[in-house]
């Protein structure tokens, strides 16, 4: 430099890199005899002991990238091998579905404290094969949460199934009976059924026997009466009647406090192939009356004022009530005004979405991987694949990275929040949204 130059500071350049490469530990345990022939040995640390001969970061390594990005552990398998990690495929494996239980713990409590602390879930299913065969994956959550479940049946008894979690039992109430008679269960069952108007039957086979007891074998009526008992079951372990279930009006969430999705609702009129321009226009004139009836929900939903509901309830009827001269379409109305009031419950409850398109959304990352991975073959893969597939888009809407609650989780350290408990911290911003 020039003499007599002063210096002003520094200006930062940053470079960013990654150091692949592998970090071994080896411990030497002594070994003494004592005199009187006792063999004496050190003991490995705790941790090391638990977690075998591989290490947190390598085992959250896994972790992260099996279900977080989707890559397959032969992939997995190929590329530690050339980074030098001496790790079979089988270890592969066992890392990846064995010895999880506190994360099924937790991904388990997901459910009811989403339940607990919400006013409306979302929900939709999806195929998922195990094992060789079909099943499906069913999703529950809002803006707070995500639990995914894999059975082998997407039927209602199936979903409030689900929605019991732990619980075995089945409850005769006054609530399950009206579900009954309301569902069409015919009066003679029914009066077999009421007799025991306040009864519990702990498990399945249980209730199995119950009904054959009662002489209800009727596979359509031993379902009525099995979906009330399991209705009567949640309500009497709390499930807060006014939370709001919406869906894309698949008939098994077609159950409690239920609303639809618009976008769906649509979908309808978009299948629907016109026969001349004169269909064309009447068709595109219902989109018009839709997306018109929609954009004022919306506005509903951060305004609420008895004029403007009593305007969308109105302009709905004049709606449904058109008579154009397109048949099909005739009909897709006379479908939309059927079901008035689980699309218009949002003039009740501000608070709940218009769209199901959250729940989609989920569900597409479980779709994702299962073109990549195919099916589950253990238990213990059905169960991993569906606790970390919940555990991962919570955290994403909790504003948790993942790959710090595996480290988290895995050494272990609890700095980050048990994630059901997050769920009733902020159970008071999903209420006011």
């Amino acid at each position: 430099m020039p003499p007599r130059s002063r210096l002003l500071g520094y200006e930062d350049f940053t470079v960013q890199d990654l150091l692949i490469q592998p970090y071994n530990t080896r411990y030497r345990s002594a070994r003494y005899r004592t005199p009187d022939g006792e063999l004496l040995s050190g003991k490995l640390p705790q941790q090391v002991r638990q977690g075998g001969h591989f290490g947190t970061v390598l085992k959250g390594y896994l972790l992260y990238q099996y279900y977080h990005q989707r890559v397959t552990q032969p992939l997995i398998l190929q590329q530690l091998n050339e980074w030098g990690v001496d790790i079979s495929s089988g270890q592969i494996s066992r890392i990846l579905t064995e010895d999880k239980g506190d994360f099924h713990a937790e991904k388990e409590a997901l459910l009811s404290a989403g339940i607990n602390h919400s006013t409306y879930i979302q929900v939709d299913d999806t195929g998922a094969r195990h094992n060789g065969k079909n099943g499906y994956c069913t999703h529950v959550g809002n803006g707070e949460f995500a639990w995914f479940a894999s059975t082998r049946s997407k039927s209602r008894i199936n979903f409030l199934q689900l929605l019991r979690g732990a619980s075995m039992d089945y409850t005769i109430s006054p609530a399950a009976i009206d579900y009954m008679r309301t569902e069409g269960l015919p009066q003679t069952p029914l009066a077999r059924i009421e007799q025991n108007p306040q009864i519990v039957v702990e498990d399945e086979q249980a209730w199995t026997d119950h009904l054959q007891r009662l002489g209800i074998n009727n596979a359509r009526h031993r379902r009525i009466a099995t979906e009330g008992a399991l209705l009567g079951t949640l309500l009497a372990n709390g499930f807060p009647p006014d939370l709001v279930i919406l869906s894309d009006d698949a008939g098994q969430f077609n159950a409690m406090l239920h609303a639809l999705c618009w976008v769906h609702a649509n979908r309808v009129f978009q299948r629907i192939l016109p026969l001349n321009p004169t269909h064309a226009k009447q068709i595109q004139w219902v989109h018009t009356q839709i997306w018109d009836i929609y954009a004022d929900l919306k506005h509903y939903k951060s305004q609420q004022t008895p004029a403007l509901k009593e305007a969308i309830a109105a302009h709905f009827d004049e709606l449904c009530n058109a008579k154009l001269s397109f048949a099909t379409l005739n009909q897709a109305l006379k479908r939309l005004s059927r079901n008035k009031a689980e699309l218009l419950l949002v003039l009740e409850r501000p608070d709940i979405p218009l769209h199901n398109n959250l729940s989609e959304g989920d569900i597409r990352e479980y779709v994702i991987k299962r073109k990549i991975s195919g099916s589950t073959r253990s238990e213990n893969g059905r169960r991993c694949r569906d606790t970390f597939a919940s555990l991962k888009k919570t955290c994403k809407k909790q504003g948790i990275s993942f790959w710090e609650f595996l480290i988290d989780r895995l050494r272990p350290q609890q700095l980050i929040p048990f994630l059901p408990d997050l769920l009733a911290g902020n159970s008071s911003l999903l209420k006011s949204s």
